[in-house]
């Protein structure tokens, strides 16, 4: 395996502190549950967290059947995902949420699936 260079390691330390703060010491954490954003190369895929409770509140990814999309890899299918998620958090009540979009970049298709999410009635 080849070594880590220093821009990593500390790319890597950094989203690890992120990661702890956003989750563990979050202030708001017991009034307004998480978005958690997650995308591969073919696909995209969110769920909202209560994380005092440990439990999926709601979730949505682009090989659900009721989006029908061919392709789920591209900004459309994150944008309808965001609309998707936002529809099923109204379903379980949840309004306000923090978006977690773990070590992926606000760009492209996780912006588009926050700017859907938005579209949907979801704030944050």
């Amino acid at each position: 395996m080849k070594r880590a260079t220093p821009q990593q390691r500390r790319k890597m330390g950094t989203r690890a502190k992120l990661r702890k703060v956003n989750i563990n010491h979050n202030p708001n954490r017991a009034v307004r549950p998480r978005l958690s954003v997650h995308r591969t190369g073919k696909q995209i895929y969110a769920q909202i967290i209560d994380d005092i409770k440990g439990v999926t509140l709601a979730a949505a990814s682009s090989l659900d059947k009721d989006l029908g999309l061919k392709n789920g890899g591209n900004v459309e299918a994150a944008s309808k995902v965001g609309k998707l998620i936002a529809e099923r958090a109204k379903k379980a009540g949840v309004e306000t949420v923090q978006f977690d979009r773990g070590a992926f970049l606000y760009h492209g298709r996780v912006k588009a699936l926050a700017d859907g999410a938005r579209e949907g009635g979801m704030k944050f």
